[in-house]
């Protein structure tokens, strides 16, 4: 086997050209292909990092508002809590107040029915009393009647 130098120059030449054609059909292209996704790559990282950091910071601040949010409905809670006191309160004070009144206005009631009901009472002592005096002055009494029509008096008075 023979090494012949026109041969290893054509393989040279050969190697040389099928070189040049690979670099620029396939080493350039993929090159391309690869540094594109690369940034791509890059560029998706640095995305999702800077949404990781929105989303920590988005998340601190929305704790930060729902804090506050809480702490604003525990102070409307109070405030609705003692105006509902205070409501209330003003209730019981008001039906203290007309419960007093009524029962000034019974009690003014019962004091008038009791005097009429004594007027009443004095006015039937009276007629019985005046009816009593002319049977009494009509006949003459001896004790025995004397004392039944007393117990008649009393039984028409306690009636």
């Amino acid at each position: 086997m023979e090494m012949n130098l026109g041969n290893i120059i054509a393989a040279m030449v050969n190697f040389l050209i099928l070189l040049l054609i690979a670099k620029r059909f396939l080493f350039i292209p993929v090159s391309n292909i690869l540094e594109t996704r690369k940034q791509e790559l890059e560029s998706s990282f640095e995305k999702a990092s800077k949404d990781m950091d929105e989303a920590s910071r988005l998340k601190v601040e929305n704790g930060k508002k729902l804090e506050l949010a809480k702490q604003e409905g525990k102070g409307i809670v109070e405030t609705y809590k003692q105006k509902a006191e205070k409501v209330s309160g003003e209730l019981i004070e008001d039906a203290k107040k007309e419960a007093a009144i009524i029962i000034e206005r019974s009690r003014v009631e019962v004091q008038r029915e009791k005097e009429k009901a004594e007027s009443e009472i004095k006015k039937q002592v009276i007629d019985l009393s005046l009816i009593l005096s002319e049977r009494a002055l009509e006949q003459i009494i001896d004790k025995e009647e004397h004392r039944k029509l007393i117990e008649d008096f009393i039984l028409k008075v306690g009636s």
